[in-house]
């Protein structure tokens, strides 16, 4: 008989607010991956791993906060759970850098006999600081990645995704350096929060968040969808699961403005120029990252040629952004 896999809870980093405590993660078992993998077949298993994952479903789960407060979550057919709960007095708990840690631990005992170390896995959650001016909400894909999001079948994509290992894959230039001035803003000391928004599935949240560690981006929350979405039928009038969540934050820290940061590749020029139109005193800019493919160019070009409402910049490079940014207060 093959023997179990350790189990594990994934915390993905996510936000909150003094009084509102909001955060995901995943139960499942510990398939061992190595984000430093080197070699063909030995990415093509790690890739197999993360999405022929083995969720632990419908067991109850304690979230344990560094006060002694408990909160209870249940996971669902996929293993996945949400916390989003009214919670007093969270700002006392963070630590110099605006994150709150905590703890999830699995409550079933036939669950715990399962696990081989500490019933104890970490996470955190960040409330932006009061010093902060703006917040960023950037894309990953073709914003800060590569990912070859416009070939032909978004066959680079899944070549990237598969055969490419985390630590290999190298940002676009500049990204960080351009991202790291917007944290730090006019004074150079803000903590402006910088949040990740992407369409990619929750399977790849350790890829991507070793990714943005190992390249030095500004630490922050990464919000990421469900696999089971990606090919589900999207009622009309249904909104991209990257809007929801863009729009969340902003219903989050409803008295902060903030930037938005994607790629002229996909749908963020659509999505961007909507929420912009809804909620005009809380988009304080847009960022465009350009992209090698004159029609989805020329579309995004006419999106925004009589717009003035709130400054747009189709981004050749970080060094045209960083001067953008200069010209209008952003940074230093």
């Amino acid at each position: 008989m093959f023997k179990k896999d350790p189990l594990q809870v994934i915390t993905f980093q996510s936000y909150g607010t003094d009084t509102h405590f909001y955060m995901r993660g995943r139960a499942l078992e510990d398939e061992t991956i190595n984000l430093e993998q080197k070699g063909l077949f030995g990415l093509f298993i790690n890739s197999w791993k993360r999405f022929e994952s083995d969720e632990i479903k419908h067991t109850a789960l304690s979230i344990k906060l560094s006060n002694g407060t408990i909160l209870k979550a249940i996971t669902d057919d996929h293993g996945y759970f949400k916390i989003d709960e009214q919670v007093e007095g969270l700002e006392a708990l963070v630590n110099a850098d605006g994150w709150l840690n905590f703890e999830v631990s699995y409550n079933d005992v036939k669950i715990k006999r399962r696990i081989q170390n500490s019933n104890r896995f970490p996470g955190e959650l960040l409330i932006p600081s009061m010093q902060a001016d703006y917040g960023v909400i950037s894309d990953i894909d073709d914003t800060i990645i590569h990912t070859g999001v416009v070939s032909t079948l978004k066959w680079k994509v899944l070549f990237n995704s598969v055969f490419k290992s985390a630590a290999s894959r190298i940002p676009l230039e500049g990204a960080a350096e351009f991202y790291h001035k917007l944290h730090r803003g006019v004074s150079g000391e803000n903590a402006n929060p910088i949040f990740y928004v992407s369409h990619s599935p929750w399977n790849l949240y350790r890829y991507l968040e070793y990714f943005l560690k190992q390249n030095a981006f500004p630490k922050g929350p990464i919000l990421l969808r469900s696999f089971k979405t990606i090919f589900k039928k999207k009622s009309h009038g249904d909104q991209p699961q990257k809007q929801k969540e863009i729009l969340n934050i902003l219903k989050a820290y409803p008295k902060l403005k903030f930037i938005l940061i994607g790629d002229s590749g996909e749908h963020d020029a659509d999505i961007y120029i909507e929420i912009a139109n809804a909620i005009p005193n809380q988009v304080a800019a847009i960022y465009l990252r350009s992209v090698k493919h004159k029609k989805k160019m020329l579309r995004v070009k006419s999106l925004f040629e009589n717009y003035n409402q709130t400054p747009v910049l189709l981004v050749e490079s970080s060094a045209q952004a960083i001067k953008h940014a200069k010209e209008n207060g952003f940074i230093e």
